[in-house]
């Protein structure tokens, strides 16, 4: 299976890929603490972001319902450390990659674990608190929002974090079971 997921990755765009290593997938509240400081406006905000995603102890459970993943990641040029706009482009290149390759992976797998690259962002705007998810299906939390270190997790599933100056990279991983009793 992770040949496969490897080479849909190598379709879909993404400049690394590696499988995860599962035991650097451990929430930590240090992360979580992060997301609470709310510097992206998203805490309390979105079904995908803390508190809506779920305690540490839900998203450790969650991931426990996985015994393998992929690691993928997009990165772009930047013209300069204040290049906005690339930053941007290269996100938004790598959400669209991502979507569909999470896809395409539940379709192969039957029921995966997508976790992105920062806040879900199918609809303009979130129905959290007042109303249910439009998409709950598609919706996809990012690894920071489920308490990950996300340099941790690509450090020791043998992928960089940073890949010099003037680039800008964006990770997200797929979790999946080998097995087929999903639950």
């Amino acid at each position: 299976m992770i040949e496969t997921l490897m080479t849909l990755a190598a379709e879909n765009g993404f400049s690394h890929w590696a499988a995860a290593d599962m035991s650097a997938l451990t929430p930590r509240q240090d992360v979580r603490d992060m997301c609470r400081a709310d510097r992206c406006g998203r805490w309390n905000a979105s079904w995908s972001c803390p508190p809506a995603c779920g305690t540490l102890e839900q998203t450790a459970a969650d991931i426990r319902r996985f015994d393998a993943g992929l690691v993928v990641q997009t990165t772009g040029a930047l013209a300069d450390e204040f290049d906005y706009a690339a930053m941007e482009d290269i996100q938004r290149r790598h959400k669209r990659s991502f979507e569909s390759f999470a896809r395409q992976v539940r379709l192969l797998t039957g029921k995966c674990l997508p976790l992105s690259a920062g806040s879900c962002t199918l609809c303009r705007r979130c129905t959290y608190p007042d109303r249910p998810c439009r998409f709950p299906q598609r919706r996809m939390a990012s690894m920071e929002a489920y308490g990950l270190l996300v340099s941790d997790v690509c450090r020791r599933s043998g992928l960089g974090y940073y890949y010099g100056t003037g680039t800008m990279t964006y990770t997200s991983c797929v979790l999946y079971k080998t097995k087929n009793e999903v639950t």
